[in-house]
């Protein structure tokens, strides 16, 4: 039986946010008048814990009252016909509850907290709520498990391996301007086909060899999973 063929997904915030998810994007980089560096950087954090608190108290409520939608069901679907590795920019765990197994957070995730001392000490939070007082076992304060502006992308080296045994690269819900994610193109193996499924996709995506699929990815990934099973499929 021949080895079914490895399609590797790279997600962005474009993918939450057709299930509802607030975006920095959508609020043209602010969050109630505050931007990105006061509420997502390892400074924020020293000067105001509360306040990044705060933040993502309120992404993390809100992502208890979203669902999957149709592009994460129809990534989860992909595992029935090929090996599928998801490498998401996004925090939330909206893959993993679509039934995704394997998936690489390169920013973090949401409902995980770590130590603001010791960041091996990762645990999942209760509930939504982060609070000041919150201890991890050393008797230092729990910080969201957020990779921040400025700090480390651990994640990035397995993200690397991943792509370079990627025989079918996806990039869905985001413009390919953010990096170090975005630079994770240049791990993909030279000749593989590599589909853009995002309303904003260009003729720029199109030079660099990527097929355009120009729509949103509730409705562009259950196409392109479709034309995937038809054409690729070997079992």
């Amino acid at each position: 039986m021949p080895e079914k063929k490895h399609v590797v997904v790279l997600s962005g915030a474009g993918v939450s946010a057709e299930s509802g998810l607030k975006t920095f994007r959508d609020a043209g980089g602010l969050w109630e008048g505050h931007s990105i560096e006061d509420v997502a950087t390892p400074e924020a954090f020293a000067r105001n814990p509360q306040l990044v608190l705060e933040f993502y108290n309120q992404r993390r409520k809100q992502l208890y009252e979203v669902e999957p939608n149709a592009g994460h069901f129809a990534l989860a679907a992909l595992q029935n016909h090929f090996e599928v590795s998801i490498v998401t920019q996004n925090v939330d765990d909206l893959h993993e509850r679509a039934g995704s197994g394997k998936v690489i957070h390169l920013h973090g995730e949401l409902k995980k907290v770590r130590s603001s001392r010791y960041p091996e000490l990762i645990r999942r939070l209760e509930g939504w709520e982060l609070k000041l007082g919150d201890l991890c076992e050393r008797g230092y304060q729990l910080r969201p498990h957020i990779v921040w502006f400025g700090e480390p992308v651990p994640a990035m080296v397995e993200a690397m391996e991943v792509c370079n045994r990627a025989d079918i690269f996806i990039v869905a819900g985001t413009s390919l301007q953010v990096y170090p994610a975005a630079g994770l193109i240049h791990s993909i193996p030279d000749g593989i086909p590599m589909y853009y499924v995002d309303p904003s996709a260009n003729d720029t995506a199109r030079a660099r060899g990527l097929h355009i699929l120009q729509e949103n990815s509730a409705a562009g990934l259950p196409r392109l999973m479709e034309e995937l099973i038809h054409t690729y499929k070997t079992t």
